[in-house]
């Protein structure tokens, strides 16, 4: 007879239900070394803040490890350990599993603490996207795999990644006087993938901290479900993307209204989309032009009308022939209508 598998104590952590109540204190604090404007500095700031002081960060080689912590320094108040490009979903995978045996052998206190591993997207969606794979496939730990994703290798000069959009500017990707576009693949569908091909997992969402309170919350239902779990951050770059740095707000925002970038969430089996999107989804709020969102970022200043035109078409055909919008790719003969999906 099949046993369930024990796991370690659940948090509980229920959602903030505005901005007032979210506690002061900080654990990832200042001295960090990013850059102005950056995204991901402020997905570290809110994701140890929603998860609280009983939490271990484990961070991948990226952006997010080499701005943070130096020789004898680190903007983490909370326990943290630097791991290898692509491992860090066998660093969370690991440190779970030891935090688990040493629980079960009395030689530290039963209690909830949060494994929290994050990767950007060269190190999630790349390199470790088959450690993560793995991870999500072990229901009986506890932890959360979120992927910072700015859309490049950052960290080591804005190389071209799995995640970067179709026809951006990165140094493996120049435009030139004889080839306009370089880079022609569409961007990896990261959390559509591990939703769809994980059925152990019982909480994958995609946030973007332009709606902090919203992505806090994913954080917290992610620690509080049990088992692995995945999120997947949009982080606007302004050096990657070349925008002025007082623009990383207005970014994620538009990236979420003019349709680019989808918000949802997959939890137990079932999907909903949340925020804005759902908004668009249900025909309360019209989705803008793409080019609003690509013409402030200098990545895409060589694109023509065509360019845009055609990368508009993209997104289009995202919203109106993709059986859900940014989840899955395919269609129905039957007419699905988005407003179906709660």
């Amino acid at each position: 007879m099949a046993t369930i598998p024990e796991i370690q104590p659940i948090p509980k952590l229920d959602p903030f239900k505005g901005m007032k109540v979210i506690p002061l204190d900080e654990y990832f604090t200042s001295g960090h070394r990013t850059c102005q404007g950056c995204e991901s500095a402020l997905v570290m700031k809110l994701m140890a803040k929603a998860a609280g002081p009983r939490s271990i960060i484990l961070g991948s080689t990226g952006c997010m490890y080499v701005a943070n912590t130096t020789y004898y320094s680190t903007s983490w108040v909370i326990p943290w350990m630097h791991t290898q490009l692509g491992s860090s979903g066998s660093a969370a995978l690991g440190t779970a599993m030891g935090l688990k045996a040493l629980m079960r052998k009395g030689k530290m206190k039963t209690e909830p603490i949060n494994v929290i591993a994050f990767c950007g997207d060269g190190g999630g969606a790349d390199m470790g996207l088959a450690a993560i794979s793995a991870t999500l496939t072990h229901p009986d730990y506890n932890l959360l795999i979120l992927m910072y994703d700015n859309e490049s290798y950052a960290n080591t000069d804005i190389q071209l990644s799995g995640s970067t959009p179709y026809g951006a500017n990165t140094t493996f990707s120049p435009p030139g006087k004889v080839k306009r576009i370089m880079h022609h693949r569409w961007k990896k569908n990261m959390a559509g993938m591990l939703a769809a091909g994980h059925p152990e997992c019982k909480y994958v969402a995609t946030v973007d901290m332009s709606y902090g309170l919203q992505a806090m919350n994913c954080v917290r239902k992610a620690l509080s479900i049990g088992g692995p779990t995945f999120i997947h951050s949009l982080d606007p770059c302004p050096k990657g993307w070349d925008y002025d740095p007082i623009q990383s707000h207005e970014l994620g925002e538009l990236a979420v209204t003019t349709g680019v970038w989808p918000l949802y969430e997959v939890e137990h089996g079932v999907l909903k989309l949340y925020g804005k999107t759902k908004e668009i989804a249900e025909g309360r709020y019209k989705r803008g032009p793409v080019r609003e969102y690509l013409l402030k970022q200098g990545r895409f200043a060589h694109f023509t009308e065509e360019d845009l035109a055609y990368f508009q078409s993209k997104i289009d055909q995202m919203w109106e022939k993709w059986l859900i919008p940014g989840v899955i790719p395919f269609s129905t003969d039957k007419g699905f209508k988005l407003n179906q999906l709660e």
